[in-house]
């Protein structure tokens, strides 16, 4: 058996006040897993614990974002999250607050003959 791509979702997030990068990771996630029902796994018996979902997070910071917290937002599959430089900061007029758009992409990969 060996682990094949089966799926891709893309999802964007933000922050609108604050600049939360987890909280601005975790919605873009969330976006993500939304997009999509995976029903070939019951129709292939395989259970969702045994997917192996890949999670990459494009945010401006990466290093502020908790990265723990954002992949036990996934329901089910053996999880693997990292954080890179991406997304983008828009600052308010003033400079005292700021906007954080975070972009995440799931990557799920099934041990298929």
């Amino acid at each position: 058996m060996a682990l094949k791509r089966m799926v891709l979702e893309i999802g964007m997030g933000n922050d609108l006040h604050g600049g939360d990068y987890t909280k601005a990771a975790i919605r873009a996630v969330q976006d993500a897993i939304h997009h999509s029902s995976l029903t070939m796994l019951k129709s292939l018996e395989i259970a969702p614990d045994d997917m192996h979902v890949e999670v990459t997070v494009g945010v401006q910071d990466p290093a502020a974002v908790d990265i723990e917290a954002v992949a036990k937002t996934l329901p089910y599959g053996q999880v693997t999250a990292n954080a890179v430089s991406g997304g983008q900061d828009v600052p308010t007029e003033t400079g005292d607050d700021r906007a954080v758009i975070a972009t995440a992409a799931i990557i799920v990969r099934l041990d298929l003959p």
